[in-house]
């Protein structure tokens, strides 16, 4: 977590990254386990809570910033100059539902870098099996 916590400005409760498995040359996958206490579960839906789609979109977006960072670090820029901003969201389409509980893994890759925006690819996957696909870009903006 503190890993995740020095590379993207993201905190708690809009934190749905709990650990970074790896970053590769063209993206990076990251792990979250889904917990009942989380403040989302008490209005979607009590009594049978599901993870809502938009926050497993979100956890992709967060993933993609923190390939984005990693990149920047390489460079030997510092984080603290840039905000990952959401500047597009493609066609999403959600496969299965997440529940309090499952482990999901977030995998996102570059796809092309057009001026400052970055278009990437995302998957939640829950036991392996895709939960949610999405097309997006995130922009790096400077302070």
């Amino acid at each position: 977590m503190d890993e995740i916590l020095k590379t993207i400005p993201h905190r708690p409760p809009f934190l749905f990254l709990d650990e970074i498995v790896e970053v590769r040359e063209d993206g990076a996958t990251c792990k979250r386990t889904i917990r009942s206490d989380e403040p989302q579960f008490e209005g979607h839906y009590p009594g049978n809570p599901i993870m809502p789609g938009v926050l497993l979109c979100e956890a992709c977006f967060q993933a993609g910033a923190i390939y984005l960072a990693k990149q920047i670090e390489k460079e030997g820029r510092s984080l603290n100059d840039v905000t990952p901003v959401l500047s597009r969201i493609g066609e999403a389409k959600f496969k299965q539902m997440v529940k309090p509980g499952d482990e999901i893994t977030i995998e996102v890759t570059m796809k092309e870098t057009v001026s400052k925006f970055h278009f990437m690819k995302g998957k939640v996957l829950k036991e392996g099996k895709p939960a949610l696909v999405i097309e997006f870009a995130l922009a790096m903006l400077e302070e």
